[in-house]
């Protein structure tokens, strides 16, 4: 629509100036008069053009995921992408850039063009490392736009299947000589630092001790091995190994039991009345990127989580899907912006490891 009426007015300004031009303009007056009518349409036909947006996409989309292969937020950004290669008509590949918490890849984002063509795969690590990192190379609040937010997922506690401890209860029990409790996480600044220095704050009689790694994945890869004995993790990732039966859930972070652990308590029910943390996983793309284009990936997506299939697919991992109002990207934008308010206040408590 917005063509038709640029072609028109444009037209429109053509036919006037040629007969402005012609016998039929006698007088100086009537001259003036058609350059009072064409100066208006010409005008607003060239704001039409250049405010028409391009074709989108003209190449290729990228997924810069901020941790690495074999995390929750891989994994997710993982069974978005050929979702949005079917209804673009686009390869999209998804492109890990761990480190600093996901600070790397989040400045890779806000670096690029507003184009539509680079989207940042995040989770609520998004609104906490800026707090807890120093100056991360980019503005959280100001440099990003919301496209969607996929769905929330708690954290796991998990240890090796063959570990002595089948409660948390029990890997809480104070060690010899007040040694410390370690524990693997996804990261400083993360949920999974965020989560431990919870308990901590719950249990002050009890040391816990973190010991960050660049990703989920990395992390578990240490739980397994045995360096560290307990890991907290994003439900997504541990999924596989709980399956195979390589790991034991000893809690959940989130404030009621999991439908897909049933048996695994949760935090609040070892002694910690009113500990709960989820975190959110989500879509954001650089600040100033077109609002149609904006729209048509949340349209996308929305349409995709609407589906039962992948509904179901996401629950198996862990995550509770987004729905109905909160997939708009003004609900994701508000939960960020909110999230950074927050989270910038319990940021003193995560400065160390």
């Amino acid at each position: 629509m917005r063509l038709f009426v640029s072609s028109m007015l444009s037209g429109l300004a053509t036919r006037l100036m040629r007969q402005a031009s012609s016998a039929t303009v006698q007088t100086p007056l009537a001259a003036l008069f058609l350059a009072v009518l064409i100066a208006p349409a010409s005008a607003q036909a060239d704001a039409l053009r250049e405010s028409s947006p391009p074709a989108y996409p003209q190449r290729p989309l990228t997924i810069i995921v901020t941790f690495p292969p074999g995390g929750g937020t891989d994994l997710l950004a993982r069974k978005l992408a050929p979702l949005l290669e079917q209804a673009l008509g686009q390869s999209v590949v998804v492109d890990n850039r761990p480190g600093a918490s996901g600070n790397i890849g989040a400045r890779a984002v806000a670096q690029s063009a507003p184009d539509g063509h680079t989207l940042l795969m995040v989770n609520s690590s998004f609104a906490i490392t800026p707090h807890v990192l120093g100056t991360p190379g980019f503005d959280a609040a100001r440099d990003f736009q919301a496209v969607i937010n996929v769905g929330f997922i708690p954290s796991l506690l998990v240890t090796r299947a063959d570990s002595p401890w089948h409660t948390l209860a029990q890997w809480l029990h104070p060690l010899p000589d007040a040694a410390p409790h370690l524990f693997a996480s996804c990261g400083t600044g993360t949920p999974q630092h965020l989560a431990g220095a919870m308990m901590q704050a719950h249990q002050p009689a009890v040391q816990l001790q973190q010991v960050p790694y660049k990703g989920c994945g990395p992390a578990l890869v240490d739980v397994l091995g045995g360096q560290v004995p307990v890991g907290i993790v994003t439900a997504s990732s541990a999924m596989p190994y709980l399956s195979s039966g390589r790991l034991r859930a000893l809690a959940v972070t989130a404030p009621q039991r999991a439908p897909q652990w049933p048996d695994v308590p949760t935090v609040a029910e070892h002694a910690m009345p009113g500990y709960h943390l989820n975190q959110w996983h989500g879509l954001l793309v650089p600040a100033g990127t077109d609002a149609a284009i904006v729209h048509r990936l949340n349209h996308i997506l929305q349409q995709a989580l609407a589906q039962d299939t992948l509904q179901e697919e996401l629950r198996q991992l862990g995550y509770t899907p987004t729905s109905g109002s909160d997939t708009s990207p003004q609900a994701f934008q508000q939960l960020v912006q909110d999230d950074l308010a927050r989270f910038a206040e319990m940021a003193p408590g995560l400065t160390q490891p």
